[in-house]
């Protein structure tokens, strides 16, 4: 297959990559396996940069989180005014979230939507995100860009922003994303990490906000394996 896309981070305040830069907001490219804010054992998070991104007594501020082992596009408003600007086109669904995956196996069809409720359960293992009547509704549009039958590169629009809720539906689709230690199984060939990124990220503000992220080694390893299907991520 073709390679992907791969646009080239500028340098920026901070040690992140910033993919998106204006007076209002830095979208930057978080690394896999970094916490956006530091958790009550501590620890190194993109917080930890503020200082380096803007002295204003204002800000900055995440816009909203990505897990510690997805990389890719995250938006951090430097005042509190664009944060909440941001926050409400998040909360009205006008944001566009694109994630990729890289999965075990291949879904029945090539294209659809995973729709359910989702709640946070807890046992002696720890947490994870399961479906469950009386949880919150969750929405992702889904479609397959390559696949050997193996495993499968999916784009993933997030038209609802749960907790895990990338990799509990493409569980639910019967194919776990790769290195997934939680809602698949981290072993074998290619399974260390955790195979998802944020790959693009738009929001309709004035002016608006858009940004593409870089694959990271571990999925461009991936990708160059796979054939692709329909012409890949620019097909119809």
């Amino acid at each position: 297959m073709s390679d992907p896309a791969r646009p080239v981070p500028t340098d920026g305040p901070g040690p992140f990559p910033v993919l998106f830069r204006d007076a209002r907001f830095l979208v930057i490219d978080k690394p896999p396996g970094l916490a956006v804010h530091a958790g009550p054992a501590g620890g190194p998070s993109v917080e930890d940069a503020f200082p380096l991104l803007s002295r204003r007594p204002d800000g900055p501020w995440l816009a909203h989180r990505l897990d510690r082992d997805t990389s890719g596009c995250l938006l951090i408003a430097l005042r509190k005014q664009p944060l909440l600007a941001a926050q409400a086109a998040f909360a009205r669904g006008q944001a566009r979230k694109t994630y990729w995956a890289i999965v075990r196996g291949r879904p029945a069809a090539d294209s659809g939507t995973v729709a359910m409720t989702m709640a946070k359960q807890s046992d002696q293992r720890g947490w994870r995100m399961v479906e469950a009547p009386t949880g919150q509704d969750s929405r992702t549009a889904w479609r397959v860009l390559a696949t050997d039958g193996h495993l499968s590169w999916l784009e993933l629009r997030l038209l609802t922003g749960r907790t895990h809720q990338a990799r509990l539906h493409c569980a639910s689709l019967g194919c776990p994303i790769l290195g997934d230690p939680i809602y698949g199984e981290a072993t074998g060939r290619d399974s260390s990490m955790l195979h998802l990124m944020s790959r693009a990220l738009a929001l309709p503000l004035e002016p608006p906000v858009s940004a593409v992220a870089p694959p990271p080694d571990h999925i461009r390893a991936a990708l160059a394996r796979l054939p692709a299907l329909r012409g890949g991520p620019d097909g119809d």
